[in-house]
């Protein structure tokens, strides 16, 4: 079993060493709610598993208010994680995390079954995943890899990997570009508006063109 005073210093150093932002412990404990959060979920965690009924879902409840961040108690996650501002994030009931994790602000780790068993994902160590990303199933995310920020990963993602776009793609392999896959941080989406626009102008230059042929054709000749 974990020393729970190892975790706890733990998960108070992690914002300092990850985030410019922090002035100290005292600044952490007083004013990071990602802090207070994955505080509180290992003490109701730990009663979680006593089998006590209700109580820790309702504790949870109650860190989810104060906090903005929905931990469900039975997420399993190791120490140093960091959840930057937090506003959002949701870390489902089969979750398991890793050490050394980072996690941005509206951040999902959810499940796409109804079935019971383990359906959300799971972290290794030293991941990071961006602001708004989705990570979804009972997929696992290797080592040391990154999840861009608004994206949505529904497959496995390899040890020391970047993964970026909907759905996630890798676009770095340990620290090279993925052959034929562009490196850019973003995603090219496809603007069916555009697509109209185009079309309609291609159609109407064509009808011109006819009414063109046409008035040609119909013009008296000169006595």
């Amino acid at each position: 079993m974990k020393n729970p005073l190892r975790t706890f210093l733990a998960d108070l150093g992690a914002p300092l060493a990850r985030d410019p932002a922090a002035r100290g412990r005292l600044d952490v404990l007083l004013s990071y709610p990602g802090f207070h959060a994955i505080t509180a979920h290992r003490l109701i965690h730990a009663l979680y598993r006593t089998g006590l009924p209700l109580l820790p879902r309702f504790l949870a409840h109650i860190n989810r208010f104060i906090t903005g961040i929905e931990i469900h108690p039975a997420a399993r996650i190791g120490s140093g994680l960091f959840i930057d501002h937090g506003m959002g994030v949701v870390i489902g009931e089969t979750s398991e995390i890793g050490e050394g994790v980072t996690l941005y602000q509206g951040v999902t780790l959810g499940g796409v079954s109804l079935q019971h068993g383990k359906r959300h994902p799971t972290l290794r160590d030293r991941v990071t995943v961006g602001v708004n990303a989705a990570v979804l199933g009972a997929i696992t995310v290797g080592e040391n890899s990154r999840v861009g920020a608004g994206s949505v990963v529904v497959k496995d993602v390899p040890a020391n990997a970047t993964v970026v776009g909907i759905p996630a793609r890798v676009v770095l392999q340990d620290g090279r570009p993925v052959h034929g896959v562009s490196t850019r941080p973003q995603v090219d989406m496809p603007d069916p508006n555009a697509q109209l626009i185009s079309d309609l102008s291609g159609r109407v230059e064509e009808l011109e063109r006819r009414l063109t042929e046409l008035t040609r054709m119909n013009v008296p000749k000169a006595i």
